[in-house]
């Protein structure tokens, strides 16, 4: 191995570590991509993961002058193939590799821009931040899914956003408390978080099953190299979407609701076996 080789190397371990540090869902459903996929999508979620960071965890720092500079750098690395940000380097080696469109990077790092902005949404404002915080992701995942078929890519596309949707809008049932309560941000359009009633939280599931719903057609249509891994983190997220579902409304304010770990690792077995026996 030369030298390139091996910082490149590292710098997917870094991604790969950020990862196992901050989600144990998505790890467990990384695994279960075939190999090829994993250190791709370590990349993916490495990037992703900082830019959210920058936004909502680094208190005290001048966010819009890290984010900026984190933008631009994204920029460069991808123009030069090459950081010594190791987040950034393996991204851009997934953007250049995989010719994932910059569209998607440009509108992901804009919803992270609006939540510095922003923090009560309108329907527009709604839509516009679930498709470049969730949907988007789905889709730089889905170009590596798809490992340079176009026409797959196209033909599954609507589906891979209706999920990222479906998996973003439980996000923000779950973490209603720290949303509203510790950054004052309102996410859902229309919905009062002081009067939160279960006609609202009735609404808004009704909207998260259409998603899901549709997302799952995709999940199906995909690779079998990628379909175990993404049906593993639709079933998690169906799952914690149940245990939101049989919350009152009240409940989800004042509690970040969870999926126990021991109940992750029956829906990995199960959908292991699930995709091993050819009946999802």
């Amino acid at each position: 191995m030369n030298h390139m080789d091996l910082f490149t190397k590292t710098t997917l371990e870094c991604s790969k570590l950020i990862t196992e540090n901050y989600s144990t869902s998505f790890t467990l459903g990384i695994k279960t991509l075939d190999k090829r996929f994993h250190l791709p999508i370590y990349a993916i979620y490495g990037f992703v993961r900082y830019a959210d960071e920058i936004v909502d965890t680094f208190h005290g720092f001048d966010k819009k002058t890290l984010l900026s500079r984190f933008k631009a750098e994204t920029y460069l690395a991808i123009e030069e193939g090459i950081s010594l940000n190791p987040v950034l380097h393996s991204f851009q080696l997934m953007v250049n590799q995989y010719k994932i469109d910059h569209e998607l990077i440009e509108a992901f790092l804009h919803s992270m821009e609006m939540d510095l902005y922003f923090a009560d949404y309108n329907q527009d404002g709604y839509e516009e931040y679930i498709y470049g915080s969730a949907e988007v992701v789905g889709l730089m995942c889905l170009r590596i899914f798809c490992e340079g078929d176009t026409a797959m890519y196209d033909r599954l596309k609507d589906d891979a956003r209706r999920l990222g949707s479906a998996f973003q809008k439980v996000n923000f049932l779950r973490d209603i408390k720290s949303d509203f309560q510790e950054r004052g941000r309102t996410y859902f359009p229309n919905v009062d978080f002081k009067n939160f009633t279960l006609e609202d939280k009735k609404s808004i599931e009704d909207d998260i099953q259409a998603d899901f719903d549709a997302a799952l057609r995709g999940i199906i249509a995909l690779p079998q190299g990628a379909k175990s891994g993404v049906y593993l983190a639709y079933r998690y997220y169906l799952r914690l979407f149940d245990k939101i579902k049989v919350c009152p409304a009240s409940k989800i304010q004042n509690e970040r609701i969870r999926v126990p770990d021991f109940q992750k690792i029956l829906l990995l077995a199960s959908t292991y076996f699930q995709v091993r026996l050819n009946t999802l």
